[in-house]
């Protein structure tokens, strides 16, 4: 996607869990979770990386995409995002 304006991001913490979130920049995004100064669940559950990213073109769609993402079970979750576009 060449005109990708969002991305949805998961992150794995400390406690080995993960986090799904979207953005329009995930390094400043991540940069904020370390900080202490993201979501409620990474102040909790600090994170230690991003593990995968995909692009999305609008806030919208990344959003719906994260939804499916987060019903996903935790196996399921990186080949997730890491698979080819179809």
């Amino acid at each position: 996607m060449s005109a990708a304006s969002w991305f949805l991001y998961l992150l794995e913490c400390s406690d080995g869990s993960y986090y799904a979130g979207i953005s329009t920049d995930v390094e400043a995004r991540f940069r904020v979770h370390l900080s202490g100064k993201g979501a409620r669940y990474t102040r909790a559950h600090p994170p230690l990386r991003i593990l995968a990213q995909r692009a999305y073109a609008d806030r919208s769609t990344a959003s719906r995409a994260e939804w499916e993402l987060k019903k996903l079970p935790r196996g399921r979750k990186q080949a997730w995002l890491e698979r080819q576009e179809d």
